[in-house]
């Protein structure tokens, strides 16, 4: 019989993907997501939809909500620094894995709201990490990012190196995730594993992303803001290729040269000039971008690159998605959307 896996952040542009993907693998799937307002929520409730949850039962609070399309996927709408239900669910619905995808997302966003990062990044996971320990969750997969490399010097970045200079409050957020689970790890022997994600970008992303919004501006020939004036490298990462790392983690029981904690990068180990980028948007949409120069912003980096070896090693992972497929991808599907709305 396969695992009951709780995923955090399902209504979220990674979350969504894997939950579709464990779902139609066969997986037992509670989707959870306090569906916040930080951007759009009516995409939040699509990709919902898109797994047989509709928006009226979605909405409530602490509320069960069966798919109409998958009968092993259900959902429920809980904020995950929520001392009362989470532990509850975790009695009702006896997990053995949870993958942890919610946190309040966006470096700039941290600048000028950084309370709701707390709330979400830290103290809800610090209640996540409570539940496992209480409730026997053999493994907990959550998510980090690269931004916790800060302005690393040397590239491709590697797990070893040091991270103790982060550059906006979420990166620091999600270095204390990284902090907490290796204490979880120790005093009470759950496994833990920490992928810091590179970049992802495709179908259902969220429009706070570069790749969104350079499409949605160039499609309406408005000017796209570009920072560094064009200067810099990103480890764009397509969303099946995260998914099939995640899933590929999911599955495999023993992890080999590791303890209980493990930390491992999941990019694409390819990094592509943001010009470069926006060259293939373009070739995309058959429209020239308008761009506006600007200098770097506070938070930013110049270069992401992710040294993928120990995850390949253990995990056999192999990002296979080329940058011009990728856009076509999105694209295509941006265009669909939008197109009904």
């Amino acid at each position: 019989m396969k695992d009951k896996i709780l995923i955090t952040g399902a209504a979220g542009f990674i979350g969504f993907h894997l939950a579709k993907k464990l779902v139609q693998e066969g997986y037992e799937v509670i989707g959870l997501d306090n569906i916040n307002d930080y951007y759009d929520a009516g995409l939040k409730y699509d990709r919902l939809e898109h797994l047989g949850i509709g928006k009226d039962g979605a909405s409530k609070y602490n509320s069960f909500n069966k798919s109409d399309t998958f009968p092993n996927f259900k959902f429920i709408r809980i904020n995950l620094e929520d001392r009362e239900n989470l532990p509850r669910l975790f009695v009702s619905e006896k997990f053995n894995l949870v993958c942890n995808l919610a946190a309040q997302a966006g470096v700039r966003y941290s600048l000028e709201n950084p309370e709701v990062y707390v709330d979400s990044n830290v103290v809800g996971f610090l209640n996540l990490l409570e539940c496992c320990r209480h409730h026997n969750i053999k493994r907990l997969v959550y998510a980090s990012s690269s931004s916790v490399y800060g302005q690393n010097s040397k590239v491709p970045f590697s797990t070893d190196d040091q991270v103790d200079h982060p550059i906006s409050l979420y990166a620091a957020t999600k270095k204390s995730n990284e902090l907490m689970a290796y204490t979880y790890s120790h005093l009470y022997d759950i496994q833990t594993v920490g992928l810091r994600f590179f970049t992802v970008y495709g179908p259902w992303g969220r429009p706070d992303m570069a790749m969104f919004l350079f499409t949605d501006a160039i499609s309406r020939e408005q000017p796209i803001k570009v920072f560094n004036n064009g200067n810099l490298e990103r480890d764009f990462t397509y969303i099946d290729d995260i998914v099939d790392g995640i899933t590929a983690v999911i599955k495999k029981e023993t992890i080999q040269n590791h303890d209980k904690y493990s930390l491992f990068n999941i990019g694409n180990s390819k990094p592509v000039k943001l010009l470069d980028f926006i060259h293939q948007i373009e070739k995309e949409l058959g429209k020239a971008a308008k761009k506006q120069m600007l200098p770097m912003q506070p938070g930013d980096v110049d270069r992401t690159w992710a040294d993928v070896s120990s995850l390949k090693e253990e995990f056999d992972y192999n990002p296979s998605t080329s940058i011009e497929e990728g856009v076509g991808s999105f694209v295509k599907w941006f265009k669909s959307y939008y197109d009904q709305k």
